[in-house]
């Protein structure tokens, strides 16, 4: 992440600021006036010091999860936090993955990390030691590793396994206004401690047939978790991904779709868009690589879907 550059441009609509407001406000603030482009961390600097910066508000903890494979569901993770982290919101990436993907998404090699999730939960390492502060000040990863394929035995034998990852995110609450867990798709006890840790859940698909059968299972598991464990999420958002309106096939889906999920179902769409494999195999989230892509356009538009959603912002910002 450290080699994302804004041009002076993007970097103001990033800001909400013209160019000339930018150059304005750069004055009166004492800032040196920019040059062409402007590194990542300029824009957590330049949002402190012009005081550009979105209300506080109570953490919202949001998970993307699909039991069946191959949905895009780390690519509209990623871009979502990174984006979220952009307009100034504090974010903690959180990647539950043993693969890893979502911490290469935003540039770091798991292997290389010395701790996970894994000695949160299991070795009681302090959250904020195994977090990764990156360049953009409001975006913090806790990475994940092959380290993290054996979580699920070890938290087999504890006492209250199923809340031990809420238990940890308690330690956040004034840290960050949105966690962002990214799951594997498979179902075991990590996945279910972070149901149970979360307030929302993001459930991407793919348009065709074969979805609807993880769909199944997922809400099956989520109403049995419901009655068992007594945890209820506030919202489900099935958010149709990698879409192609030329196809039949995906046409037909689509219909489906909010035939038998309607309430369920995102109204923002997320199209095909080859710039997510693009932005991913180079380490940053899509808003970095091309922010005019049909990719950022589409998850810009779910993030503005979701957020009239969420609680209200606090009447007083917090310290930060």
């Amino acid at each position: 992440m450290e080699e994302i550059r804004y041009s002076r441009k993007r970097f103001a609509e990033v800001l909400g600021l013209s160019e000339h407001e930018l150059a304005r406000r750069e004055g009166e603030a004492g800032l040196a006036p920019g040059g062409e482009t402007h590194p990542l961390a300029d824009l957590s600097l330049y949002r402190r010091c012009l005081g550009i910066r979105p209300p506080a508000r109570p953490q919202r903890r949001q998970l993307f999860l699909n039991f069946k494979g191959g949905t895009g569901k780390t690519s509209l993770s990623t871009a979502y936090a990174f984006r979220l982290a952009e307009m100034g919101h504090r974010v903690l990436l959180v990647d539950l993955d043993s693969q890893g993907h979502a911490t290469k998404c935003v540039g770091y090699e798991g292997e290389e990390q010395p701790h996970t999730l894994y000695d949160v939960l299991v070795r009681k390492l302090p959250l904020a030691e195994a977090v990764i502060r990156t360049p953009l000040e409001e975006l913090s990863l806790l990475p994940s590793n092959l380290r993290m394929s054996t979580i699920d035995l070890a938290l087999m034998p504890m006492a209250g396994r199923e809340m031990k990852l809420r238990k940890a995110m308690e330690e956040t609450e004034h840290d960050y206004d949105f966690v962002i867990f990214d799951a594997p798709p498979s179902f075991g006890l990590l996945n279910l401690n972070a149901i149970m840790a979360s307030h929302d859940l993001f459930v991407p698909v793919l348009p065709d047939f074969l979805s609807f059968h993880g769909l199944k299972l997922l809400f099956e598991t989520v109403a049995e978790l419901e009655e068992d464990l007594d945890h209820a999420l506030d919202q489900i958002v099935i958010v149709l991904n990698a879409y192609n309106p030329t196809t039949k096939i995906a046409r037909a889906a689509r219909e489906a779709l909010e035939t038998h999920y309607g309430d369920y179902l995102a109204r923002s769409v997320i199209r095909q868009c080859t710039k997510f494999a693009q932005a991913s195999s180079e380490g940053v989230p899509i808003f970095a690589y091309d922010p005019t892509s049909k990719g950022a356009e589409d998850v810009q538009s779910l993030v503005d879907e979701i957020l009239p959603r969420l609680p209200a912002a606090m009447a007083k910002e917090k310290v930060r």
